[in-house]
C-alpha cells in the first residue's frame, strides 16, 4: 500500500502499512506473486479497500480512544454494527480520497465477558487513566506511528493469555498484539480481467501456497450480492510473554474484497466505473466470519 499523496494521514498509514508488512510475510509473498503475474508492477499499485484495527472496549480505549487518530485528519463515521455472539461493537470511516483506504474499528464488549476475563483484562488496562491519545500530536507522523506499535499495558503472562482465549480469541489477540494493524485489504475487481473476480484470485492464491479462512465458506457474499470477501488465515507467529514464556500465536492476516458496480452503474465499460458507483460499506455477515482468521479454528486447520 503506498498513497501519492504525502499528507499527514497519508505517511502515518504508509508507516503503520510498513510494520505489519514486516509481520506478516503473506502481505510481500502475495504482492510479489502478483508482480510475477503481471498484475501489478508495484505494491503501490494495488488498491487498498480498508484497513482494520481491534480494540478494548474499556475507560480511556477502545473505539472512543482510537478512532480520533482517524476523524483529526478527515475521515467521517458511518455505520455501526454489532455481533452479539463474539461480543464485539464496530463502526467504519470513510476516507475524503477516493485513494484512501476506509477503515474499519472493532472493540471487545468487555462487561459481556465473566468476572474472570474481565478482572484479567482490568490487570493490564487498570492503570491506564486517561486517554493515550489525548497526549499525541495528531500531526507528528513519527509519534502516532509508533503509538500503533508501542505497548500500552505491560506484556500479559501466557496463563492469562490462554484463559482469555478460552473464552474470547478475540481479547486474547488484542492483549497481546494491541493496536498492530491486523489487516489490509486487496481491491480484486480493481486488477486485470483475468484475476477480477474472488473465485479468480482465490485460485491464484492457492496456487501460491495462501491457505484461505473458509468459515461459513471461502467466499463471503452479501445479502444483496454486491460485496464479496475472503480473507488469508492468519500467519501464527512465536511470541514471548512475561517472564520469558514463548508459544505460538495468530498474528495479522490479509483479506480480499470484490465491490461490485450498484445496479444503475452494472452497464458501464469497466474503466468507466468509478469507486463511488460501487458497492459501499460493510455487511456484518461478512465480518463475523472474517474476524474468525485469527482463531484457532482456522489457524490451527490441517
Amino acid at each position: 500500500m503506498q498513497l501519492s499523496s504525502s499528507t499527514p494521514i497519508d505517511l502515518i498509514l504508509q508507516g503503520v502499512f510498513n510494520t505489519y508488512s514486516e509481520r506478516v510475510p503473506d502481505v510481500k509473498k502475495i504482492t510479489q506473486a502478483m508482480i510475477d503475474k503481471g498484475m501489478v508492477s508495484s505494491q503501490s499499485e494495488i488498491v487498498n479497500d480498508h484497513i482494520a484495527f481491534r480494540t478494548l472496549g474499556v475507560p480511556h480505549l477502545g473505539i472512543a480512544s482510537f478512532e480520533k487518530i482517524f476523524l483529526a485528519h478527515g475521515y467521517e463515521k458511518r455505520d455501526h454494527f454489532f455481533f452479539e455472539g463474539k461480543r464485539l461493537d464496530a463502526y467504519w470511516y470513510a476516507p475524503q480520497r477516493d485513494e484512501q483506504p476506509r477503515v474499519f474499528i472493532s472493540e471487545l464488549r468487555v462487561g459481556d465477558l465473566s468476572e474472570e476475563a474481565q478482572s484479567i483484562i482490568q490487570k493490564y488496562v487498570g492503570p491506564i487513566n486517561r486517554d493515550p491519545v489525548d497526549a499525541l500530536d495528531l500531526n507528528d507522523i513519527e509519534a502516532v506511528v509508533d503509538f500503533f506499535h508501542r505497548p500500552l499495558w505491560e506484556l500479559p503472562s501466557l496463563e492469562d493469555y490462554k484463559r482469555l482465549l478460552q473464552e474470547s480469541e478475540y481479547a486474547a489477540w488484542v492483549i497481546y498484539n494491541r493496536y498492530y494493524l491486523n489487516h489490509y485489504t486487496i481491491s480484486v475487481h480493481q486488477l486485470d480481467g483475468a484475476h477480477r473476480t474472488l473465485e479468480q484470485f482465490n485460485a491464484f492464491l492457492k496456487s501460491i501456497g495462501i491457505k484461505l479462512n473458509d468459515s461459513g465458506s471461502e467466499i463471503k457474499v452479501s445479502p444483496d450480492g454486491l460485496l464479496r470477501q475472503s480473507s488469508s488465515v492468519a500467519e501464527t507467529v512465536e511470541a514471548e510473554f512475561a517472564n520469558g514464556e514463548k508459544a505460538t500465536i495468530s498474528g495479522s492476516y490479509v483479506e480480499f474484497a470484490e465491490r461490485l458496480p450498484l445496479p444503475e452503474f452494472a452497464h458501464l465499460p469497466f474503466d468507466q466505473i468509478k469507486r463511488h458507483m460501487r458497492r459501499d460499506g460493510f455487511e456484518a455477515g461478512n465480518a463475523d466470519k472474517i474476524f474468525e482468521s485469527t482463531f484457532t479454528t482456522q489457524t490451527q486447520r490441517a
